[in-house]
């Protein structure tokens, strides 16, 4: 997968600038947030994905003010799941007040390949789309200006500024889903790399004679440690004759699948082929984070997606005892955390609102959110 897989699928996260007094929703989680807040300045994010989007609502000290979500529908065409974002922003808009009714500004995170600078998503298997135009099109019906980035670049952003990452100047991101993407900030700036496509770390090899990846390559790491590489080697052993509690679980659940939730409960039940595939993936996780980490050092590497999620510390804790045993430097390695993602579903619309406060306002939310910590 390009830059942009993550948990319930690519996505692509917008975001607007708006001025107002509102009575407003508050908080991180859960859709009913209600408080009195003086709301000066804010963005709003959507988070665009195959199967569904989320909206979110930044002020400029970093918290999230309201959220929306709604499914997406890529089988109806690009045009109409533009106008699905477009009539999603504005009713959020409308949750947060009746003043609130257009957009000043909007920063669009695509999924897979970006052409920032004439607003194109040039590709997006997941949707479908090819030589895209959302930046104009969006910006028609939503009568704003509107630029594009990165999906994944933007979670990285958001776990930087906002989650995980808070603190670190060199961090590398890297969410596990039906893909692998990541996204790399040196010296607290994302980095684009001299074509902007850095921080393809789904795409680094691995194991050289591998299996073939999405992009028709042999080796890459997302053939092998992705929730899609794991469904592909449970299948595998199934064929074989080994026995598992997974077919039983995704049909009582109806699905078509293998899910994180399927996963887990597969894990609970001490399922052994779901044990042994996991064990592999979470092997070449490790040799993934060590690679990354001899390569650039940072400080801190952050790993989200749905699947980190559901198992957090039994997912991580294998990953980073992997990674630590094949660091180049030992001495001080604990000086490297390897961390799960803290902002979970809202990391890409958060991380592209904040992209957005430095491209429309020229503001840094770093500051913002690291002095709300102490």
């Amino acid at each position: 997968m390009t830059n942009g897989s993550q948990k319930s699928g690519q996505r692509t996260a917008i975001v607007i600038f708006h001025w107002s007094f509102v009575i407003c929703q508050i908080g991180i989680t859960g859709r009913e947030r209600v408080a009195m807040a003086k709301i000066d300045e804010f963005m709003i994010g959507v988070d665009l994905g195959g199967t569904s989007m989320m909206v979110v609502a930044l002020d400029s000290k970093g918290k999230i003010l309201a959220d929306r979500a709604r499914s997406t529908k890529p089988e109806l065409g690009a045009d109409k799941v533009m106008e699905r974002i477009a009539d999603t922003v504005e009713k959020l808009l409308f949750d947060i007040g009746k003043g609130v009714r257009k957009a000043e500004g909007v920063c669009v995170g695509a999924p897979g390949v970006i052409d920032r600078e004439n607003g194109l998503v040039v590709r997006a298997p997941n949707l479908n789309w090819t030589e895209y135009p959302l930046a104009k099109k969006l910006s028609q019906v939503l009568h704003s200006p509107v630029v594009l980035d990165n999906d994944v670049n933007a979670g990285a952003v958001g776990e930087h500024v906002l989650g995980a990452g808070r603190g670190a100047r060199n961090m590398v991101a890297i969410f596990v889903g039906t893909g692998i993407g990541g996204g790399v900030i040196i010296n607290d700036e994302l980095y684009y790399g001299g074509r902007g496509s850095a921080g393809e770390v789904g795409h680094m090899k691995i194991l050289a004679d591998g299996p073939v990846c999405g992009c028709g390559r042999r080796g890459c790491v997302e053939a092998l440690a992705s929730r899609t590489a794991m469904e592909r080697d449970v299948e595998s052993a199934l064929k074989a004759g080994r026995e598992s509690a997974i077919p039983e679980i995704m049909k009582r659940d109806n699905r078509d699948r293998m899910t994180s939730s399927v996963i887990q409960e597969a894990l609970q039940s001490r399922d052994a082929l779901m044990e042994e595939v996991l064990r592999r993936a979470q092997l070449y996780l490790g040799l993934l984070v060590a690679s990354v980490v001899n390569l650039l050092d940072p400080q801190c590497v952050v790993i989200g997606g749905g699947i980190v999620e559901r198992l957090k510390e039994d997912f991580l804790r294998p990953v980073q005892m992997t990674a630590y045993e094949h660091f180049l430097r030992v001495k001080d390695s604990n000086r490297v955390k390897i961390v799960a993602s803290e902002l979970g579903d809202h990391a890409g619309a958060a991380g592209a609102a904040v992209l957005a406060w430095r491209a429309l306002k020229g503001m840094d939310l770093r500051k913002s959110s690291m002095t709300n910590d102490k």
